[in-house]
């Protein structure tokens, strides 16, 4: 086989893989959502029997024993599994909306939300979210654990109920609070010890930074006149195209911060940024930070730039939701 002809074959071969990959795709899809609606199904007739009909809960128990005996090759009718899907239903029988978006998701992501989430808004919030960010369970386990919820909910500027993850507006794409419990820092920690634990600890990392986000390099260089200055973190947005700079700070915001992240950023797009690419972002992470200083310090700034702070703990859950549900929120949520 001669060069062109290799080039063409192996050119013949990328799309023939990436054909059987989108059917795969498809055909697991098709599968998930026939197996959801199925669930739902034997979850509906096991609750008109057991509470509407009062056949009493022994019922499930023979149900289970005798499905798996006529269905032994078929995983899914433990009792366990038949109580889920009874509950399943139940849960999301008034919401109609809501029960179709579950055949979106695999079973285990639709139990796992059903199990560690409250409110109807709150399984909104993570039925929505994780079909549009394609999360893997333990990405949505991660998320759920971290409170994001809630942290959503207190940040949010709008009535938006999920967050817009198409947005074209990159600082969207930025939370108000990140958590970096997976880091192991002490508590006297340096930010050179959270640059080098954040590369150590990439996977995890992204799990709560974002999907769209990959790692140029830590303590990029970047040549100006004669001098090499270092961003922190430099990461390229897939969806969004272009450059986001991440300065680390130990302490409390300072207004200082934003004329450094200014430096960087035109000295990006100078020096960096390629022409179909879109004008690079900062964000500069602090430990803590006053909103007012924030928003005054930030009025001015001459490229796209967010200020968020970060724990290096998972935050306390309960305390959240004390201070979500203390806040007057509208009734009303965008139905994205």
């Amino acid at each position: 086989m001669n060069k062109i002809a290799k080039n063409e074959y192996r050119d013949f071969l990328v799309i023939l893989k990436n054909e059987i990959i989108s059917a795969r795709q498809k055909v697991y899809q098709t599968i998930n959502k026939q197996l959801v609606t199925l669930y739902l199904r034997i979850g509906k007739g096991i609750y008109e029997k057991v509470e509407v009909s009062q056949w009493g809960e022994g019922v499930v128990e023979t149900l289970a024993k005798d499905l798996r005996k006529e269905f032994p090759d078929m995983k899914g009718f433990s009792v366990q599994n038949l109580w889920r899907m009874k509950q399943m239903y139940e849960t999301y029988k008034d919401h109609e909306k809501l029960s179709t978006l579950l055949r979106e998701l695999p079973w285990s992501h639709n139990v796992l939300i059903l199990h560690h989430t409250t409110s109807r808004k709150e399984k909104e919030f993570y039925i929505k979210t994780c079909i549009n960010e394609r999360w893997s369970y333990r990405e949505l386990e991660r998320q759920i654990e971290s409170s994001l919820y809630e942290r959503f909910m207190l940040s949010r500027k709008t009535d938006t109920l999920v967050p817009h993850t198409k947005e074209r507006n990159i600082l969207t794409h930025l939370k108000d609070e990140y958590v970096f419990d997976f880091l192991g820092l002490k508590d006297d920690f340096t930010e050179q010890d959270m640059r080098k634990a954040i590369v150590t600890n990439l996977k995890h990392f992204f799990l709560e930074f974002g999907r769209y986000f990959t790692l140029m390099g830590d303590e990029y260089k970047i040549n100006v006149g004669n001098e090499d200055y270092r961003v922190d973190l430099l990461f390229y947005h897939r969806l969004l195209k272009c450059l986001v700079a991440v300065e680390l700070k130990i302490g409390k915001f300072k207004p200082e911060y934003v004329g450094k992240m200014q430096f960087y950023l035109s000295a990006l797009d100078e020096k960096l940024k390629l022409n179909d690419e879109n004008p690079s972002v900062g964000l500069i992470l602090c430990k803590s930070k006053d909103e007012e200083v924030v928003r005054i310090a930030l009025s001015k700034a001459v490229s796209p730039m967010k200020v968020s702070n970060y724990r290096t703990n998972i935050i306390d859950k309960n305390l959240l939701k004390k201070k979500l549900h203390s806040l007057p929120l509208p009734e009303k949520y965008e139905d994205k």
